[in-house]
């Protein structure tokens, strides 16, 4: 019997469909037990095959065929003594999502009996049709030939659904017939090489000659919602845009603050029971899990990992979650702000360099005012995220997110840096030429002799900024909670990059390395330091400040986008052969394109919620409130309330088929623009306003009408019910 088979019998299921484990050894063997990993390997692939792969996977030296087919037919007898019959190359298109094709393990025989296949060709590369995935230009319609290649850095792993159909799932890059890349994966590999070779120059100019590789890793925290699934099929907006577009406030929302943090639900707790044991039987690290701030929302923590393993994990975070929800009745919802009046999601990008001798780049240490490494690292990103403020912004952009940033439970839509009072002191007298001095350790002293003295961390947390160093990392709090981290991540590598290019250069040129060192630090820190910024960043005050600072506040993902068509961004990628001109160029049209799309879908969506279910309903009100005047006149008596609601009611029905016949009428006008851009300026400009001023008017009319006769859940329902 198979470890995997015996830690499945450790389980029951109880009604709702949920999975128990019994003890923490039943975790430990269910834990990465569907994952090809690297102990796996080991144990079933010839000990030369496993040193090439690793060299592989460690130093890019080359994938041999012969190499290819050992591990190839080794993984598929894995996977067939699993229960899987198929093998797919998952990747990442610029959809957003994850794209997988099915085949078997199959292979006929003259006989008309069949054996199971799988070779070295197979498992290095796939052809899916690439004409219907997203390529901004750079293929033709009838042009159809991909090409999707194994990514040896990141382990293959067995998805299994709810009947226990079971697939071997190999992490590819996905790229056109010429060349270019189509997806998310392959930008990111390339800025993880870009970042790596650069910071490996600075420390083998500041005298580290042991690290040979530094890589960029990330712990994505995820943010959600759960709604019962009876609700969810009954609202056209969320089915189709992820988002409620009309909604009164509930009674109560999260002012009393008792949601973050609180007592689990039964039932959601089973649901994140069952989430933990998928995600760790594919090896994801999923470690901590709460109630977040608004009811009915959740968060989910792992460690972190290598950059693109953190992606690919988190593209799995979020496919299971919505499909686990499914399994206990529940809908999960993924978009950045999917009820208005309450926070909206995020994702909040823990990131950081490691170096392969067991270095974190951005440790400061006990004394960080002469740490140089420390130093030297920290202010290179300080200028990388100064200089490149809007690349941040526009990899923190889509539709979601204009809705959710700078409202009160996300940063505002202006880039800046947290560091703390102490680091902060530490960097303004270097820059200053002052002398600079760390505090050192400290305790907190509660005041209760049973609780411990607790050590005081180096720096304090901002939850309201952008870009907060975190003791040893960076956390950027402005990634959307439902697009994959990888552009993100592509962005802040690649601008740490050239920043580490020009320390490396003088540093390399330099006759005294420690003078240099300490000139490129106060240097970064005089003309890039008013990044920096430990207030408060939802104040008005701030907005003010950053304004006289020179920050730039750019406050819609289509004024966002602008800075991928820019000369000087075109030769940032470039330089570090990170995304060519085309390339990128076909992201921006790609996004563009997706933000008009986005919008229209949401108009349309409004325009049948109102002609369909709003409107109808609120007419059989009024016919009921009709009658009743008409029966209580008959009757001699006064009907003064009934008389006023009517007239209330009738006025913003009036106003409410108004304005949806304007947002017809501008919806269709934005849809018939040619250009990208034009269009979506459009859409930003023209449609939302008018579907935002006729949510006013159905809003207004569910306060009204009673809620047996409203056509749709409430918020009350959806927030509290679920």
């Amino acid at each position: 019997m198979s470890t995997l088979q015996e830690a499945k019998n450790t389980m029951y299921t109880n009604g709702s469909g949920a999975r128990k484990v019994t003890s923490s050894k039943d975790i430990t063997q269910i834990f990465g037990s569907n994952v090809f990993n690297d102990k796996v390997m080991k144990e079933r692939l010839p000990k030369e095959i496993y040193k090439a792969l690793r060299k592989t996977i460690e130093q890019g030296s080359p994938l041999t065929l012969e190499v290819a087919n050992v591990v190839a037919n080794e993984m598929k007898d894995w996977a067939i003594e699993k229960g899987a019959s198929h093998y797919t190359h998952w990747f990442q298109p610029l959809t957003g999502i994850t794209a997988e094709k099915h085949d078997s393990f199959i292979a006929p025989n003259s006989d008309g009996t069949v054996i199971m296949e799988f070779s070295g060709k197979q498992l290095i590369q796939g052809e899916p049709d690439a004409s219907s995935f997203p390529s901004g230009g750079l293929r033709a319609t009838f042009e159809a030939r991909g090409y999707t290649a194994w990514d040896c850095t990141s382990p293959a792993f067995l998805k299994e659904d709810s009947t226990g159909y079971v697939t071997l799932c190999i992490p590819t890059a996905f790229c056109s017939y010429t060349g270019e890349a189509l997806d998310k994966k392959t930008p990111l590999l390339r800025s993880m090489e870009a970042v790596s070779k650069q910071a490996v120059r600075v420390l083998r100019a500041l005298g580290n000659k042991t690290a040979t590789r530094v890589t960029a890793t990330v712990g994505p925290e995820q943010e959600y919602f759960l709604i019962a699934k009876k609700f969810y099929d009954q609202r056209i907006d969320l089915i189709s845009s992820g988002r409620t577009l009309f909604g009164a406030p509930a009674p109560k929302g999260q002012e009393l603050e008792d949601q973050y943090f609180g007592s689990i639900k039964d039932n959601i707790s089973r649901f994140m029971r069952d989430l933990d044991l998928e995600l760790w039987k594919m090896g994801v690290t999923a470690k901590t899990k709460h109630n977040e701030v608004a009811p009915a929302q959740y968060e989910l923590a792992p460690i972190f990992s290598t950059t693109n393993i953190a992606a690919d994990h988190n593209q799995l975070v979020m496919e299971t979650m919505q499909k686990v929800a499914l399994r206990h009745d529940l809908v999960c919802l993924l978009h950045e702000k999917p009820f208005m009046g309450v926070n909206g999601s995020g994702k909040h990008n823990n990131w950081s360099l490691g170096t392969d001798d067991g270095q974190n780049l951005l440790e400061p240490g006990k004394t960080p005012h002469d740490n140089e490494q420390f130093l030297v690292f920290v202010s290179a990103v300080i200028k990388a995220v100064d200089v490149h403020a809007d690349l941040m912004r526009a990899a923190a952009a889509n539709t979601g997110n204009d809705l959710r940033l700078g409202a009160n439970e996300a940063p505002p839509a202006i880039i800046s840096v947290f560091m703390g009072s102490e680091l902060s002191s530490i960097l303004e007298n270097l820059a200053g030429g002052k002398k600079a001095e760390s505090v050192g350790q400290h305790f907190l002293n509660i005041g209760a002799d049973s609780l411990p003295a607790l050590p005081k961390d180096n720096t304090d947390r901002n939850r309201t900024s952008p870009f907060a160093f975190t003791g040893n990392k960076f956390e950027f709090r402005m990634v959307p909670s439902s697009i994959s981290i990888s552009g993100a991540n592509t962005v802040l590598n690649t601008i740490t990059a050239e920043a580490l290019d020009e320390v490396a250069t003088r540093l390399e040129k330099a006759k005294d390395v420690n003078k240099e060192a300490a000139a490129i630090v106060k240097e970064f820190i005089k003309e890039h330091g008013r990044v920096i910024f430990n207030g408060n960043n939802y104040s008005a005050e701030w907005v003010k400040e950053a304004k006289r600072r020179g920050l730039p506040n750019i406050s819609s993902m289509v004024e966002a986008l602008e800075s991928l068509a820019k000369p000087g961004t075109a030769k940032l990628f470039e330089k570090y052969k990170v995304l060519s001109k085309g390339e990128l160029h076909s992201r921006y049209e790609i996004y563009l394109e997706k933000y008009g799309k986005d919008i229209n879908i949401e108009a349309k969506s409004a325009i049948e919620m109102v002609n369909r279910q709003y409107i109808p309903a609120v007419i059989a009100y009024t016919g009921e409130l009709a009658k009743t005047i008409a029966s209580i006149k008959a009757a001699g008596g006064k009907s003064l309330v009934q008389k006023a609601i009517l007239a209330e009611v009738t006025a913003l029905l009036t106003s409410a088929a108004k304005k949806v016949a304007v947002l017809e009428t501008l919806t269709e006008k934005a849809q018939g623009i040619a250009d990208a851009h034009a269009r979506a300026v459009s859409f930003r400009d023209k449609v939302v306003p008018a579907y935002n001023t006729l949510r006013t008017d159905i809003d207004a009319l569910e306060k009204i009408v009673p809620s047996s006769q409203w056509p749709v859940p409430s918020y009350a329902e959806m927030l509290f019910k679920s």
